[in-house]
């Protein structure tokens, strides 16, 4: 059951299910043993798509958690909303 101080994430669930099905094509793809490059082709796609779920939930969580943290919370729950979110954004390098 979704937490209702969070928002939804159910719009992304189509989107979930197709990477997994893209999931489901490549092991198909290594277990037939096709071409290498066209492997690590779908395999980028996948990539693609789930950077682009992460990207959303990333917006949605900047847009309604750490904006209502900054606007009605006291000092340390906004300390703990930047440090968070510092923490986030360092392991988008990763």
């Amino acid at each position: 059951m979704p937490n209702p101080k969070h928002p939804s994430h159910e719009v992304e669930i189509k989107r979930l299910n197709r990477i997994a099905g893209q999931i489901e094509g490549v092991k198909n793809m290594v277990e037939e043993g096709r071409y290498c490059p066209e492997i690590l082709s779908q395999l980028r796609a996948v990539r693609s798509a789930v950077k682009g779920i992460e990207t959303e939930i990333l917006r949605r969580h900047l847009s309604s958690c750490v904006a209502s943290a900054m606007q009605g919370g006291d000092k340390a729950s906004r300390l703990k909303s930047i440090e968070e979110v510092t923490r986030l954004f360092s392991k988008f390098d990763e």
